[in-house]
């Protein structure tokens, strides 16, 4: 494993990221910004399912002046997402956010650049340099794709990371991320590799457009390494997936507790009960009540489908279910404690959580 320097510390509203902090989970709506109150509602959910700093597209002038809309009705620091125009990150910065993201290959030149700056020392503002693979200046010298290797695609994203870093920083202005992003996993991690070696900004990570498992196998990876003061796993589902996804790969690296750990087994021909009902049931209770949520956090519930899997593979579970035919047997450390009716299971699971 390469050992990395710790980075320099950026705050963002209430938080102080990078260095020894940590990891703070991301995620973006996926409403029109321009409906105010549409987007409110997202963020709201998206707080709930515990989600610490939001980001929202900002396409258009409608859009950011519905900023500070949003931002007067939520609880957690709002990123506004810049691309093409300088003017909408300007007047994103009035609305009151508290990170503008901005992305080399398209704002623009370093003037504009100088203002977005200027804007954000006088709030007090973070800046989050976004770099994609897919809008890589490099690129427009290109009539198709060019066909790099994974290390020079990173190699390039690297470089014009470093030529805004600098622009950046030869204005006096440190409190600001790095995020190289590529849907390609072996591109995406050798960036981010690469610029932690040469630079100490906290990085943003995630892929674009990759879905559970590419993200999952490229951010432990990161992770694993030091790398990554925040992060998003991009999905095209319901972004509190996002979340929680994002809280599971930080959960396995032992990163970060939130929730509860649910273990089951993927089920067999002796499996006489609809277990992945009975899982989606439990979840869907815990994940969608605070105080559940709270409680049942650092905790690790199995619910398996047959004695065999029961508390003799699940014996280190705090408690759980070992399933049979309308019924199953409650087990807590590996001891037997009594049988259940499945129509109780849930039950059974909320109250142990609620009391303990």
């Amino acid at each position: 494993m390469t050992n990395f320097k710790r980075t320099r510390t950026v705050k963002v509203g209430p938080y102080t990221l990078g260095g020894k902090n940590p990891v703070r989970v991301q995620a973006m709506c996926n409403t029109d910004t321009r409906d105010a109150a549409a987007t409110v509602k997202q963020i709201i959910m998206l707080e709930n399912a515990g989600c610490e700093i939001n980001r929202v597209a900002v396409p258009d002038m409608d859009a950011a002046l519905a900023l500070g809309k949003i931002v007067r009705k939520i609880h957690t620091p709002l990123v506004a997402d810049i691309h093409f125009d300088y003017k909408l990150a300007l007047e994103a910065i009035k609305q009151g956010v508290s990170k503008i993201r901005i992305n080399p290959g398209n704002i623009g030149d370093a003037e504009r650049t100088k203002e977005v700056v200027k804007a954000c020392k006088d709030k007090g503002l973070a800046i989050r340099i976004g770099v994609n693979a897919g809008s890589l200046k490099e690129l427009k010298k290109f009539s198709g794709t060019p066909n790099w290797s994974d290390k020079k695609w990173a190699q390039i994203m690297v470089r014009e990371a470093l030529e805004h870093v600098n622009i950046l920083e030869r204005l006096n202005f440190k409190n600001f991320l790095v995020s190289l992003k590529s849907d390609n996993l072996n591109r995406t991690v050798l960036a981010c590799e690469e610029f932690a070696k040469v630079c100490a900004a906290p990085q943003h990570i995630g892929l674009t457009e990759a879905g559970t498992v590419k993200s999952a196998i490229a951010l432990s990876r990161l992770l694993g390494e030091g790398i990554g003061a925040t992060i998003r796993v991009s999905l095209t589902e319901d972004p509190r997936k996002q979340v929680r996804c994002a809280y599971e790969i930080l959960k396995a690296l032992g990163l970060r507790e939130f929730g509860p750990n649910i273990i089951s087994c993927p089920t067999c021909g002796r499996t006489q009960v609809e277990l992945a009902k009975e899982v989606a049931k439990l979840e869907e209770a815990i994940y969608s009540d605070p105080v559940l949520l709270k409680k049942s956090t650092g905790k690790k519930i199995a619910v398996m489908g047959c004695i065999v899997n029961g508390p003799g593979e699940a014996r280190d579970a705090d408690f759980g279910i070992a399933g049979g035919r309308g019924e199953g047997l409650w087990f807590e450390k590996g001891q037997i404690i009594g049988k259940i009716p499945q129509n109780k299971w849930l039950k059974k699971f909320t109250d142990k959580i609620i009391k303990g």
